[in-house]
């Protein structure tokens, strides 16, 4: 059963934008913290931002000022804005939905920044 459902993924040229969304069922949007990982090439996953159901949110230092999260909770998605994407930025990227009790993970969109 799909809880979430990454997109917005694909190649980018560095200095380049995307916006990858997450879109879950209501009931794990309205009670859970949004966030989203990513695994680059030979690394392990790591925390990039997350945001929680009252809207507090939070960015990782490293993509600070270029990064940003948002969440729409009239359509229960969660927003990763990428600007100023660079090579090192190319990873899978994971959309995850957790609280005390909980915690989902989507299957991933791969984003790929390359000249």
């Amino acid at each position: 059963q799909v809880q979430l459902v990454e997109s917005g993924g694909g190649l980018v040229q560095p200095g380049e934008s995307l916006r990858l969304s997450c879109t879950a069922s209501r009931s794990i949007f309205s009670s859970n913290t949004m966030g989203w990982f990513r695994q680059r090439p030979g690394m392990e996953r790591e925390y990039v931002a997350g945001i929680t159901n009252a809207g507090i949110s939070n960015v990782e230092d490293s993509v600070k000022g270029r990064f940003n999260i948002s969440r729409d909770n009239d359509k229960n998605t969660a927003y990763l804005q990428m600007n100023g994407l660079k090579v090192e930025d190319t990873a899978v990227y994971y959309c995850r939905a957790w609280a005390y009790r909980s915690d989902y993970w989507g299957k991933g969109t791969l984003v790929t920044v390359s000249s």
